[in-house]
C-alpha cells in the first residue's frame, strides 16, 4: 500500500508539473510552433479538460492561468488525499489500535 502511495504522490507531481509547465509557457508566449511547447499545451489542454472555461475572462492568458491553476491545485489537493489514504490504510491508522511488538 505504501508502494502504491508513492505512485499516486510521483503521478499527480507530474500531472501538477506538466499543468503548471503548460500556464507558464502561454503566459510568457513561448512560440506555439515548437514541438515541446505544443506536447506540454497539448497535455495541459487535455488535463485541464474537466475546468475549461470554468471562468471566462477576456485575457486568454489570465483565463488559461485562472482556469488551468485551478485544475492543477484540485489535482494536486486529490491526489495527495488519495495517497494519505493509502499509507493510512498501510500502516493501520484507521482510527483503532495499532499492534505492537516488542
Amino acid at each position: 500500500m505504501l508502494l502504491l502511495a508513492g505512485v499516486v504522490r510521483a503521478a499527480t507531481a507530474v500531472v501538477v508539473g506538466i499543468l503548471v509547465i503548460a500556464i507558464l509557457l502561454i503566459v510568457f508566449s513561448a512560440n506555439p510552433a515548437n514541438d515541446i511547447v505544443k506536447w506540454f499545451h497539448d497535455a495541459g489542454s487535455w488535463l485541464a479538460g474537466p475546468f475549461k472555461n470554468l471562468f471566462s475572462i477576456h485575457n486568454h492568458k489570465t483565463e488559461v492561468a485562472v482556469n488551468w491553476g485551478i485544475a492543477a491545485v484540485v489535482y494536486g489537493f486529490v491526489g495527495g488525499f488519495i495517497a494519505r489514504l493509502l499509507a493510512r490504510a498501510a500502516v493501520g491508522g484507521w482510527g483503532g489500535r495499532r499492534a505492537t511488538t516488542y
